[in-house]
């Protein structure tokens, strides 16, 4: 238990529901706000017909744990939740899904950009291109403005 609240955290091959994530955290006390982002597979101008995210199963579990119990300590939450899909995932799905409640909107919206900032930069994944013309998709590396918004959270 971290704070007054113990984070979810999955990690999957199947799609998620967003409303029905929502509605469990939106229900459960005292809640004002609930901040929700949801990353879905781009097709980057019809070049891409699938991008394939790799994971080491428990390791990969644990660092986000890690993470969203920072968050967890730093603003007053009321429920956080963080979901993210592995295996080949074509233009249009999910991938990624963080939900963050709380009583008021400021804490709810910057532990879910927090949550966001780390899973884009250094969660432990691999994300590999298929390319639509065939060739090989190569290995997708964060970006620089990834690292940089991440970089902003630290004390």
């Amino acid at each position: 238990m971290t704070g007054d609240i113990s984070p979810v955290v999955r990690i999957q091959a199947a799609d998620f529901d967003v409303a029905a994530e929502i509605d469990r955290l939106s229900t459960a006390g005292d809640v004002g706000a609930v901040v929700t982002f949801s990353g879905i597979c781009r097709d980057e101008k019809g070049t891409l017909t699938a991008l394939e995210l790799e994971h080491y199963p428990g390791m990969a579990e644990a660092e986000i744990m890690r993470i969203a119990s920072q968050a967890a300590e730093r603003w007053p939450l009321t429920g956080l939740t963080a979901i993210h899909r592995h295996g080949k995932i074509r233009p249009g799905e999910n991938i990624v899904l963080v939900v963050a409640a709380s009583k008021h909107r400021r804490a709810a919206f910057e532990a879910a950009e927090f949550l966001m900032d780390y899973l884009k930069s250094r969660a432990p994944f691999w994300k590999k291109e298929h390319r639509a013309d065939g060739a090989e998709g190569g290995w997708v590396d964060a970006k620089e403005g990834d690292d940089e918004a991440a970089a902003r959270w630290k004390k």
